[in-house]
């Protein structure tokens, strides 16, 4: 087997015409002969150039209404064929079976059909059946045939047969052949991970997962790491989706933290409050909302202003000029909102160092989906933390109950804690964080932790006493013990959001009691590993 190949048949087949006459063209100014099918030749033969049916080759129509048009032996005949095997070489003489080169194929848009809402149906219809068929083959046979599946090659493809005069290398091939057989992976994963959601198999026998390269990233959490950010596409709005106005690119650790920051600010609807949240090592460090997003970012910040230091803002709403120049009184890292006016991208772009990302729009919190996480052979699968609490599912267990306002910094303060590591402490007042407590191996510690950094805060704003004094609390799981309680009673809580369930709430409800605290019950609980 020789490494170059030359190109002289190619095969066209695409669902996304972009780019394809550029392609066409140049591959037939290098006298490739080009054959293709239904709205591909069309086009090509639109733009004046010759073209042959596969129909022609085949001797068959297109029929079932194009269900059936490539799985023929003269199509995979020519894309399988090993070009120096004598056998295979006389079947293709005996059978008039033409060598395919080139196969430039993408498929049937199923994940845009999918993400659209179409019905079954529909869905159904815009699965590819030839075109992974071709594929599969064309890759297989990649000592010969090279296959292209994404338009990004095209530039790649035509350079290569420049730099050979009209031949391509082993391991262009090679790479193309990856590139095809993650392709058809992917597009499989689409269609049996949007099979087992349609079925509502919540533990379906094979799982897969899938994503298309984004970003290769200067290295992952240390240095010594090699990283890249992988797109799932369903282009739910994000640190995945969104559009990066200035500042170098994002590192591994930027990415994992303003996702983290973005999913968290988007658990309060723009149309009610503004909203803010800073975020540090994946978890927040001050969490506020506010009649204005300046008011929100002000009252997150005075949370912990040491940690907010090098942070991620979220913002639920566009940034403005006067947030934005704020924002600036120190560094972060990164910005994200949903939009930027004008002067706002005015301000940040004296900052070079500073990354401005706009989404378009906020991430459904209410939304499905799975998450991931590897383990020592094999993968954790679980559904999405979406679970929602309401004033209505909140059970008064204590004699006291939270007065309306309290109740609010209840519910704040347990959106927050959903979004923090276990174990997980978050005090409340008015809206705004005043002490987060987190990824603690105790309850108790994470309670400490959260009430001695307000005591600092407060010393640091030149308070006479921390903002924990009356504030609300909410912890993730059910306090084990009263001593986790206590502890924020000393902090100066008055009342207390937790899940319950625990083999002694009734010792943690009388000592609630006991200490003059309102306490509600979730009955669910929001760990965060």
């Amino acid at each position: 087997m020789t490494d170059l190949h030359p190109v002289r048949r190619a095969l066209l087949s695409v669902s996304d015409k972009t780019g394809l006459i550029e392609l066409g063209k140049a591959l037939a100014e290098r006298g490739v002969e080009l054959l293709s099918t239904g709205g591909t030749a069309r086009a090509l033969r639109d733009a004046g150039l010759a073209v042959k049916d596969v129909s022609e080759v085949t001797g068959f129509p297109e029929m079932m209404d194009g269900r059936v048009k490539t799985l023929h032996p003269m199509v995979h005949g020519g894309l399988l064929a090993l070009r120096d095997n004598d056998t295979h070489v006389a079947a293709m003489d005996e059978h008039g079976i033409g060598a395919i080169d080139l196969l430039v194929v993408n498929l049937y848009p199923f994940e845009a059909t999918v993400a659209k809402g179409a019905g079954y149906d529909e869905c159904v219809e815009n699965i590819d059946i030839g075109g992974p068929a071709m594929i599969r083959a064309a890759s297989k046979n990649h000592a010969f045939v090279n296959v292209v599946v994404d338009v990004q090659d095209y530039d790649a493809l035509l350079e290569e047969l420049q730099a050979n005069d009209g031949q391509t290398s082993y391991a262009f091939r090679q790479k193309l052949a990856q590139t095809a057989y993650a392709r058809t992976a992917a597009y499989d994963t689409a269609v049996s991970n949007w099979m087992a959601d349609a079925l509502q198999a919540e533990a379906p026998r094979r799982r897969a997962f899938a994503g298309e390269l984004k970003q290769t990233l200067r290295y992952g959490e240390n240095s010594h790491q090699s990283a890249a950010f992988y797109t799932d596409g369903t282009g739910r709005p994000g640190v995945a989706t969104a559009v990066q106005h200035q500042g170098k690119e994002l590192s591994y650790n930027n990415i994992n933290d303003t996702d983290a920051a973005f999913e968290l600010v988007a658990e309060f609807d723009p149309a009610d409050t503004a909203a803010c949240a800073i975020i540090k090592h994946a978890n927040p460090c001050g969490v506020a909302k506010g009649a204005t997003l300046l008011d929100a970012y002000k009252a997150a910040f005075d949370c912990d202003r040491t940690s907010a230091f090098g942070g991620i803002v979220a913002l639920n709403q566009p940034l403005d000029a006067e947030t934005a120049q704020e924002i600036t009184g120190i560094f972060t890292e990164v910005v994200i909102a949903p939009g930027a006016s004008d002067e706002a991208k005015a301000i940040f772009a004296a900052k070079k160092n500073l990354r401005l990302l706009t989404t378009e729009g906020l991430p459904d919190v209410t939304a499905g989906g799975k998450t991931v996480r590897q383990v020592a052979g094999g993968l954790l699968v679980q559904d999405k933390d979406n679970g929602f609490i309401g004033m209505d599912d909140l059970k008064v267990v204590t004699k006291k109950a939270p007065t309306d306002d309290q109740m609010r910094d209840l519910l704040f303060a347990w959106k927050v804690a959903k979004h923090v590591k276990s174990n997980a402490i978050v005090y409340v007042k008015d809206g705004a964080t005043v002490g987060v407590g987190a990824g603690q191996m105790s309850r108790l510690d994470s309670a400490m932790i959260a009430a001695k950094k307000a005591e600092r805060m407060a010393d640091a704003l030149g308070l006479p006493q921390p903002l924990t004094i009356g504030s609300a609390v909410a912890s993730d799981a059910f306090f084990p013990f009263p001593d986790g309680l206590m502890e924020a009673a000393e902090a100066g809580a008055t009342c207390v959001i937790q899940p319950g369930g625990s083999m002694r709430d009734d010792e943690v409800i009388a000592a609630a009691d006991e200490a003059g605290l309102a306490m509600v019950f979730t009955g669910m609980r929001h760990f965060r590993h």
